[in-house]
C-alpha cells in the first residue's frame, strides 16, 4: 500500500474519506457524493489558482461538474461569507485574500465539429456560458474551439463545405472523386492545420498547468477514446458507438451523433506539462468499470486515463458509488467491521461470477481457496444453500402481487422511473386497489426549470382563452372528466412527437 502526498485541500478530504492509503498506481480520493466532489474540485481549483495565478488551466463540460462550477461561482461571490469561510477553512484552504482568476489562460479541451459555435449543445457554448462569463475569465486570454473561426477551402462557411453535416476522413488518405469532394479534403488539410496550431500555442505556453474533467463511457479522456495514442496532439477525429450514444441526447439522436466528428486536444496535449495538476472526477457507480480498468491496470492505450501515470501530480477524485469496485474498496468493505450476512451474499456471488459457476455446484473448496469466502464465520456448504433461499425469497417477494396498497416511487429523473421500474410496478398497476404516487425529486442541468413550467402554465391559459381544450365544457370535468384526459393527452403528445409536430406536442401537454 502506498501514501499520497496531498494538497491541504485534498488532504483535509482524504483524512476524511476514512482511508489511510491506496494500492493504485495514481492517487485518489473518495467522497460521499456528488456536491461533495464539486466542493473538493472547486477548493483545490482556488487553491492552485492562488498560486498560479497567471496558470493555464483547463475545465470540464457536461454534467459531472455542475457542482464544480455551483461551488466555485459561490465561494468566489461570497468570498466574505461567514459561512463559506468556516467551510474553506473546514478543508484547508487558508487564503488571505480572495483569488483573482483574470489572469488564467483557458483552454477548451473539445467540441463537436461541424456545430454551430453559438448552439446551445455545442462546447464553445457552454464554456463562455459557464467558464468565461460565469468565472469572469478574459476571453482575450483563451483559446477557444469556435467552429466559424475555422477557415475552410474558398472561404466558405461549413454549412457549404459539409452541407450535410458528414466528414469523410478517407479523404486525407484517397484521391477526391468529385469538386464538393475536392472541397472538402482541402477543407480538411486546413482543419488539420489549424488543430496543429491549436496545438502549438498551448505548448508555446508550457502546457496545462491545472487540467480538470471526467471520464467517458469507454473510459475516454477528453475525446480520447479507447485505443487513443498516448503521444496524440490536437486533431480531428472520430469517436466509438459509447460516446456517440452518451452525445445522442445533446445532438439530436445517434442517427446525427454517429455521423458528426470532434476536435479534441490529445493525451500527449494533457500530459504534456510534467508538472502540471491533472484532476480526473467520476461519480457514480456506472463509472466504477472504467475507473477500476483506469486506475488498476499498467499503462496502456485500451484506458486512455492510464497515460496520467506519467504525472506526479495527477490525482483521481471519485464518489463511493464510483470507487465500489476498486480492489482496495473490495477489501475495505470485507476487512472492516463485524461480519454480515450481506457480507456473505456478496462473497459468493462474487466467487460465482469469478470462477464461473452456478452457486449449487460449488464445493467447499471452491470456497475455502477464495480470499473473501474463507473470511465467512462457520464456513460450511450450508452457508452456500442459505444464500440461495434468501435469493430466491427476494425474487418471490418482487414476484407477488400486491393489493390494498399505497406506493410511493421517487426518483431523480423522469427517465428514471419510466425506464428503470415500468417493468416491475406494471403488474401492480393493474389492481385497481392499489394506489400509485409519482415523485420526481430533480435538479440540475438537465433538471425541468421554473421558467418551463412557468411558460406552460401561461400556454395552457393561452389555449383556454382560445377554446382549444373542448373537453372543459363538459360539466362533470373538474369532478370526473378530467381522469379521462388524461391517456388521451399522452396519446395525443406521442402521435406529435412521431409527427414533428410542435404545436401539436404542446397542445398535448397543455
Amino acid at each position: 500500500m502506498k501514501k499520497a502526498i496531498f494538497s491541504h485541500v485534498g488532504q483535509s478530504f482524504f483524512d476524511a474519506s476514512g482511508r489511510s492509503d491506496y494500492s493504485t498506481a495514481i492517487p485518489y480520493i473518495v467522497v460521499r457524493n456528488v456536491p461533495d466532489l464539486g466542493l473538493l474540485t472547486s477548493l483545490r481549483f482556488l487553491e492552485w489558482v492562488d498560486v498560479n495565478p497567471e496558470g493555464v488551466i483547463s475545465l470540464p463540460t457536461g454534467k459531472t461538474p455542475e457542482y464544480f462550477i455551483k461551488w466555485t461561482t459561490r465561494l468566489l461571490n461570497g468570498w466574505e461569507d461567514r459561512g463559506n469561510r468556516t467551510l474553506m477553512e473546514k478543508y484547508g484552504l487558508l487564503l488571505k485574500k480572495k483569488p483573482s482568476l483574470k489572469g488564467l489562460r483557458f483552454v477548451q479541451t473539445e467540441d463537436f465539429y461541424p456545430i454551430d459555435p453559438e448552439q446551445h449543445n455545442s462546447y464553445y457554448h457552454y464554456v463562455t456560458s459557464f467558464y468565461i462569463r460565469g468565472f469572469d475569465l478574459d476571453p482575450a486570454r483563451a483559446l477557444l474551439i469556435n467552429d466559424d473561426d475555422i477557415e475552410l477551402a474558398q472561404n466558405k462557411h461549413f454549412t457549404e463545405v459539409f452541407p450535410d453535416n458528414r466528414i469523410d476522413l478517407t479523404l486525407r488518405n484517397r484521391e477526391a472523386g468529385s469538386r464538393l469532394e475536392k472541397l472538402q479534403q482541402e477543407s480538411i488539410f486546413r482543419i488539420d492545420n489549424w488543430c496543429t496550431a491549436y496545438e502549438n500555442r498551448i505548448r508555446e505556453l508550457g502546457g496545462i498547468g491545472f487540467y480538470l474533467g471526467g471520464m467517458g463511457p469507454d473510459g475516454s479522456v477528453a475525446s480520447n477514446t479507447r485505443g487513443s495514442d498516448h503521444n496524440s496532439t490536437t486533431r480531428l477525429t472520430a469517436t466509438n458507438f459509447e460516446n456517440q450514444a452518451a452525445s445522442a441526447g445533446d445532438l439530436g439522436g445517434i442517427e446525427v451523433s454517429r455521423n458528426r466528428l470532434v476536435i479534441t486536444i490529445g493525451l500527449g496535449t494533457i500530459t504534456y506539462n510534467p508538472e502540471g495538476v491533472t484532476i480526473i472526477f467520476a461519480a457514480g457507480e456506472a463509472k466504477a468499470p472504467v475507473l477500476k480498468n483506469a486506475l488498476e491496470n499498467p499503462v496502456d492505450n485500451l484506458y486512455p486515463a492510464t497515460v496520467l501515470q506519467r504525472q506526479q501530480n495527477a490525482r483521481f477524485y471519485i464518489t463511493e458509488g464510483a470507487a465500489v469496485r476498486l480492489h482496495d474498496s473490495v477489501e475495505k468493505y470485507f476487512m472492516e467491521g463485524e461480519w454480515t450476512f450481506a457480507k456473505t451474499e456478496k462473497a459468493i456471488f462474487d466467487l460465482c461470477q469469478k470462477i464461473n459457476k452456478y452457486a449449487h455446484k460449488l464445493e467447499l473448496e471452491d470456497l475455502k481457496n477464495d480470499r473473501y469466502c474463507s473470511l465467512i464465520p462457520d464456513l460450511r456448504m450450508e452457508r452456500v444453500q442459505e444464500v440461495i433461499d434468501a435469493t430466491k425469497k427476494k425474487i418471490e417477494k418482487g414476484l407477488l402481487k400486491e393489493k390494498d396498497q399505497a406506493f410511493l416511487h421517487t426518483g431523480p429523473h423522469h427517465d428514471d422511473i419510466m425506464l428503470g421500474i415500468f417493468p416491475c410496478i406494471v403488474p401492480r398497476l393493474r389492481n385497481h386497489t392499489n394506489r400509485f404516487h409519482f415523485a420526481v425529486l430533480t435538479s440540475g442541468f438537465t433538471a425541468v426549470t421554473n421558467k418551463m413550467l412557468q411558460n406552460l402554465m401561461e400556454e395552457t391559459f393561452r389555449h383556454i382563452g382560445q377554446g382549444k381544450i373542448q373537453m372543459l365544457r363538459y360539466p362533470d370535468f373538474f369532478d370526473e372528466g378530467y381522469k379521462y384526459k388524461f391517456d388521451k393527452d399522452v396519446s395525443h403528445y406521442l402521435d406529435k412527437v412521431a409527427d414533428r409536430d410542435e404545436k401539436g406536442k404542446l397542445r398535448g401537454i397543455c
